[in-house]
């Protein structure tokens, strides 16, 4: 049938369940945080990343890509009363990613190929991941929760001279399709600020200060990436056992448990 204005629709969006990228600096609380999401189970895709301490989550830990294919594929496909999907790390997962891209090319390192080719690779295994969590959250109404640790790098801005910022520790293909296909990109951090100092002889020096105060960024500035779809303020302060509830008014209802 030909395409005409007639075939207009009017259509609103899904409240789908978000997905969520919550990346910061160490021990600032992502795992705590996203363990107050409800009804949380935790893929743990690395040795050595476990629940925050004093929380008892369920956990299943998957070590290669077809054990987190299989953990994907049980959430989608068994009966079970979870509503968030934890995926600790993304660090983990992306390499878990790049080996199952050597594998499938026979490379002992997904540098082998040379002129970035085995990125490019491993970023088309994440598309098949971003499928997965997409059709997770689609069929299951579950949010989704992606962890990540933090890396300061180079932005050279066309309009600026170039700077630094923080960014998820990821590979760059890898890190345009988790934040592409995310609905909140949520930096963690706590605050500093700046003080002079007299040193004398005319000189000053500077020293950061700060109290354990954590902070939710969730609009890009400068400094750093992040931002939302659902009309988040710039930042939340929050508290252990209340940063869920900070972020939760701004976001769809969730759904009960079946």
């Amino acid at each position: 049938m030909a395409i005409s204005l007639k075939s207009l629709k009017k259509k609103t969006a899904a409240e789908l369940q978000p997905i969520f990228t919550i990346y910061g600096v160490p021990k600032v609380g992502k795992s705590s945080l996203a363990a107050e999401f409800p009804r949380p189970v935790f893929i743990q895709t690395a040795e050595g990343e476990s629940v925050p301490a004093g929380i008892e989550a369920e956990t299943l830990e998957v070590r290669n890509y077809g054990e987190l294919c299989e953990a994907i594929g049980a959430l989608v496909n068994e009966e079970h009363q979870f509503g968030t999907a934890i995926f600790d790390s993304t660090t983990g997962l992306e390499n878990i990613i790049r080996t199952e891209a050597c594998a499938r090319n026979g490379w002992k390192s997904v540098e082998d190929p040379g002129y970035g080719k085995g990125y490019k690779m491993a970023a088309q295994i994440f598309l098949e991941y971003i499928d997965g969590i997409m059709t997770l959250r689609r069929e299951r109404h579950m949010a989704i929760v992606q962890l990540g640790h933090c890396d300061i790098s180079r932005f050279d801005s066309p309009s600026t001279d170039p700077y630094s910022r923080y960014r998820i520790n990821l590979h760059k293909d890898a890190a345009d399709i988790i934040e592409a296909n995310s609905d909140v990109i949520a930096f963690v951090n706590f605050k500093a600020s700046i003080k002079k100092v007299d040193a004398g002889f005319n000189k000053q020096l500077t020293h950061a200060e700060g109290g354990g105060t954590r902070w939710i960024f969730l609009e890009e500035r400068p400094s750093h990436i992040a931002g939302n779809r659902f009309g988040m303020p710039h930042e939340l302060q929050f508290k252990k056992g209340e940063g869920y509830n900070a972020l939760a008014k701004y976001l769809p209802p969730v759904p009960e448990a079946a």
